[in-house]
């Protein structure tokens, strides 16, 4: 069995094929990494700046006091 695939295109036929992607594709790539990491920075500071505690345990059961006694 046969498939006709005349209309898909080879590797050779893509501008990306020979590293010739237009400049504009090559800035939206840029633009979406450069996006993707100020999101990341954005999330892993307001986690850090939220988790200022350092108490370990319940009210029931203390735990660690973490308080030093000067």
């Amino acid at each position: 069995m046969k498939l006709n695939n005349t209309n898909e295109p080879s590797l050779e036929q893509m501008d990306e094929y020979y590293n010739l992607e237009s400049n504009k594709k090559r800035r939206t790539i840029y633009l979406i990494i450069v996006g993707l990491l100020t999101v990341g920075v954005v999330f892993s500071f307001i986690k850090s700046s939220n988790s200022n505690t350092d108490y370990i345990g319940t009210p029931d059961k203390p735990g660690i006091n973490t308080v030093k006694n000067n």
